[in-house]
């Protein structure tokens, strides 16, 4: 995405109405998901592994304060948005709806994709080492392999207290509530 004056001003705007968009999604959500039991189960797939990377990697990043290349950093430059695709596509699964999943897809494109380029280039002018980091790590999908040398790091959990990463537990366990009140209540 270049940087023409509309795409910087889309990328302002799309940080803006992640939050109350991911709001509407929910209720276009729940109006055309019809979970059954073994949907709810074959999302757990996606859905545990998303969470726990969230989480991992909320133990790694200190945002602003120094680039983050350990734990999960050294697999994908963006692990929690990593961590968000596979929660979306699980309760997709969950919904048992395409156009579920088609939304999910397109959200992602014109909202996140923006956010995330936004987000490169904040970095690449805050650390002047950003440009290497990402020329030995790719932007969303993880490489494969081991840890890059130095990237072990160590999971803080203050760090995924203070950025309250617990909240996408507990929201995964309400979604899951619902949908478990969708199935005794509407089929």
């Amino acid at each position: 995405m270049s940087s023409t004056p509309f795409n910087r001003r889309w990328k302002k705007i799309s940080r803006r109405i992640r939050v109350p968009l991911g709001f509407l999604s929910a209720i276009f959500y729940f109006w055309l998901a019809h979970p059954t039991w073994r949907s709810l189960l074959l999302s757990l797939i996606l859905v545990v592994p998303g969470i726990l990377l969230r989480s991992y990697a909320s133990g790694h990043v200190t945002k602003n304060v120094q680039l983050t290349t350990t734990g999960p950093y050294s697999y994908t430059r963006n692990p929690l948005y990593f961590g968000s695709i596979l929660i979306a596509f699980g309760f997709a699964i969950a919904a048992r709806s395409l156009w579920i999943a088609l939304v999910f897809l397109v959200l992602f494109l014109i909202i996140y994709w923006p956010v995330i380029v936004g987000e490169e280039e904040y970095l690449r002018t805050q650390f002047s080492d950003y440009d290497a980091y990402a020329a030995r790590v790719p932007r969303l999908i993880p490489r494969l392999g081991r840890p890059l040398p130095g990237g072990e790091g160590k999971f803080s959990l203050q760090l995924y207290r203070k950025h309250r990463e617990y909240n996408s537990i507990l929201g995964a366990v309400c979604m899951y509530l619902v949908l478990v009140a969708r199935i005794f209540l509407w089929h």
